[in-house]
């Protein structure tokens, strides 16, 4: 990619009956490639939501994309990237250049049920005080990527968890 290049995110995946939205900050390389939200292998975002949910892990992990969506949605869950355009190089949020923030007041009127925003990393939590001015619970979790190994599995699970549980999105 040359400097001068601008990356398109993808689209909301939301439902007027979206509860609660996670919020990336930008489609890495392998999600970009192949238009799908969390598409790199060693990416435990589909791995956490399937074991809160407390369904069959390969079935979510390894199922097809629509599939996955429609399960997603089903669960009263969204997702979304705070920035809908950068300049990136490779992957890491860190090389973000220029970006564009994603138009939320659109979002918050297209999930009319929505109760919490949850952010999938430090660079989404960046833009929290613009998610917290729908007066919505904003909160940041442990980045899924395969960059944040300071974290084990287990631990982003249990922060993941947490919020999940407060919202009432899976069983005590």
């Amino acid at each position: 990619m040359s400097a001068s290049e601008r990356l398109q995110g993808l689209p909301a995946l939301v439902a007027p009956n979206t509860r609660l939205v996670v919020l990336g900050s930008f489609p890495g390389a392998a999600s970009l490639a192949a238009q799908q939200y969390y598409a790199h292998p060693q990416n435990q975002f589909w791995r956490i939501l399937a074991t809160l949910f407390q369904a069959d892990v390969e079935q979510v992990r390894d199922g097809s994309y629509a599939f996955k969506t429609e399960w997603l949605l089903a669960q009263g869950v969204g997702v979304w990237d705070v920035y809908a355009s950068c300049e990136r190089e490779g992957s890491l949020d860190a090389k973000i250049r220029n970006p564009v923030v994603n138009d939320f007041a659109a979002l918050r009127q297209r999930c009319t049920g929505l109760t919490a925003v949850a952010h999938n990393g430090a660079e989404s939590f960046r833009h929290a005080h613009q998610l917290q001015a729908f007066g919505l619970p904003v909160y940041k979790l442990p980045s899924t990527s395969p960059a944040n190994a300071s974290w084990s599995f287990e631990r982003k699970l249990e922060a993941w968890r947490s919020v999940f549980l407060q919202h009432q999105l899976i069983p005590s």
